[in-house]
């Protein structure tokens, strides 16, 4: 045995050496990763967050609070459609109903769900409410699409525009009075601020009965539980916080104005960088030009030159635009032509017309909201030779040779149907989205990145900056023409431009404060939240008047007695 075992260890290969046995590890194992390599690793492995605002977080959102039931069938990184959550559709576009369920999911966890899950784990109330704002959703979309938006919601515009004007409280109300607006609240006056706000909480109510009472199908209607919430929902949560709350608060309009004007410039600037490049000019150019502005002949001369041009180029342009016109439609109602349609078809004689809609179609130019416009900018006031001058050229347009923009005329159509554009249902889902971030940070009641002035010196400071942002969306040439210098000087015009420290750049810099001074007393015409909150109420009662012409008809209990017998 010794022998053999001697045999066989002699046999056996001898180990390799140190060196080599080093040499024959995995290649792999030889080099390892420093610590700065795993440390990125490890940060490129981790989750990137995800935008709530995003459609796979509002997915999810919707999932989580109104489809629980469909968690455990989908799979985790299943990503399902709005229209395969077997919801109710709210409208006709999917990406519309995408971000009003997202506004009910929030709404139905935060105020429903809080207190409902503690009283019983049924899930079915909440698809019950869901099923009746269903019902109302799509009735109003009904009703909207045989309105006649243009006429109703931009020729009426003035009467309520209007009545901003008047600035003292007492005399606002007494002139356009509102029942449940009234008593006019005073600071020094607990009672009669508590007896408005209860009259405009029972008026909201009412207001949202009377509208269920029409929308809604009568089994629905009977139910006392379900409308009542709905009813709250509405009238405490929309119509009371949003509408009658939020958007009636002074320094959030100056907010919204400067948001807007942020947006429209950087728009301009885009706009004018993809036009105009760069990198055939110095970038100092723009800079001297600002400092020192010189006007010469030659200077004069090139300017005739360019003006001639650009004439030329918007009289081709206005050519172009008028023979593109005449082939859009007529500006007739929609469900009229498909009403004629049936009746031809039926061989029947068509009834006389009672709606109202023929027989206010006015041309585009001779809406009231050039009139509000204008006594929003003050023009008569400030240059009546102006509000003069556009009144002829409305007057000729419309009723001269050729009635260009007269009904259905070709400058009319143009102005109808980029008034259609503005209304397109495709514009809803970015500014919905917009709001919910501003409303609900992170899909959540929360801290709004909009926070209200905490005294009268930061709403004035709020005010002025809202005046600086639409005045440099205006050139200097307009706002200087149209409110006025003290001081005109022609001798500029051939000599070199003002030194920054003349007594000439000084009077402009005084210009401009008092053109400020100028926006900022435009802009004290929403200044007051109880003047706001007037307005805000005509618009409301107008849109649901004209969707819903039962309202102004019948009182809330009529109508639930023709609904419910």
């Amino acid at each position: 045995m010794i022998a053999a075992s001697a045999s066989a260890s002699a046999s056996a290969p001898a180990p390799p050496p140190l060196a080599h046995r080093a040499s024959t590890r995995p290649k792999h194992a030889a080099a390892s990763p420093p610590p700065e390599a795993r440390t990125a690793d490890r940060r490129s492995t981790r989750a990137v967050p995800i935008d709530p605002l995003s459609d796979r977080a509002t997915l999810n959102l919707i999932r989580r609070t109104l489809c629980p039931q469909q968690l455990g069938d989908k799979g985790r990184d299943a990503q399902p459609a709005i229209q395969d959550l077997l919801l109710p559709p709210l409208t006709s576009r999917n990406d519309v109903d995408l971000q009003l369920y997202a506004f009910l999911a929030i709404i139905m966890r935060e105020f429903v769900q809080s207190w409902y899950s503690k009283i019983t784990a049924d899930e079915t109330f909440v698809p019950e409410i869901l099923r009746i704002i269903a019902h109302c959703s799509t009735a109003l979309e009904q009703r909207f699409r045989k309105l006649d938006l243009e006429t109703r919601r931009v020729a009426s515009r003035s009467a309520l525009q209007s009545s901003v004007d008047a600035d003292p409280r007492e005399v606002y109300h007494s002139i356009f009075p509102l029942p449940f607006l009234s008593p006019v609240p005073r600071l020094d006056d607990n009672t009669a601020v508590e007896l408005q706000r209860e009259n405009e909480a029972t008026y909201r109510q009412l207001l949202v009965q009377g509208v269920l009472a029409i929308l809604l199908p009568t089994e629905d209607l009977e139910n006392p539980c379900l409308t009542a919430l709905v009813e709250q929902i509405f009238s405490e949560l929309i119509i009371g916080n949003v509408i009658a709350g939020k958007a009636s608060q002074p320094w959030l309009l100056y907010e919204a104005i400067c948001i807007a004007a942020r947006s429209l410039g950087e728009q301009k600037d885009r706009t004018k960088a993809r036009i105009v490049s760069g990198k055939d000019r110095s970038p100092d150019l723009g800079q001297d030009a600002a400092k020192s502005a010189k006007w010469t002949a030659q200077g004069i001369f090139v300017l005739i030159i360019h003006l001639g041009i650009l004439f030329f180029n918007a009289l081709r342009l206005m050519a172009g635009t008028l023979a593109d016109s005449i082939s859009l439609p007529p500006r007739t109602a929609l469900h009229l032509d498909e009403e004629a349609a049936e009746d031809a078809h039926n061989d029947k004689q068509p009834p006389p017309s009672t709606d109202t809609n023929l027989g206010a179609k006015v041309p585009v130019l001779s809406f009231k909201l050039w009139a509000c416009f204008g006594n929003l900018i003050e023009l008569e006031e400030r240059k009546p030779w102006l509000g003069g001058f556009i009144s002829l050229l409305q007057t000729a347009a419309i009723d001269g040779p050729w009635r260009i923009a007269g009904l259905n005329g070709p400058l009319d159509r143009l102005l109808s149907h980029h008034i259609q554009s503005l209304f397109d249902s495709s514009h809803l889902p970015p500014i919905l989205r917009s709001l919910r971030g501003a409303l609900f940070p992170n899909n959540s009641p929360g801290t709004s990145t909009l926070v209200a002035p905490q005294s009268e010196r930061e709403l004035l400071a709020l005010r002025r900056r809202a005046a600086s942002a639409i005045s440099d969306l205006l050139p200097a040439s307009v706002t200087r023409v149209y409110f006025g210098r003290r001081h005109w000087r022609l001798g500029g015009l051939f000599g070199p431009g003002d030194d920054a420290g003349s007594p000439s750049a000084a009077i402009d810099e005084d210009d401009d404060e008092r053109i400020l001074d100028e926006l900022e007393s435009l802009l004290d015409v929403v200044g007051d939240e109880y003047c706001n909150k007037h307005l805000m109420y005509s618009a409301l009662e107008l849109v649901l008047v004209r969707l819903m012409p039962e309202l102004s008809d019948k009182g809330v209990v009529e109508l639930r007695q023709d609904r419910l017998g």
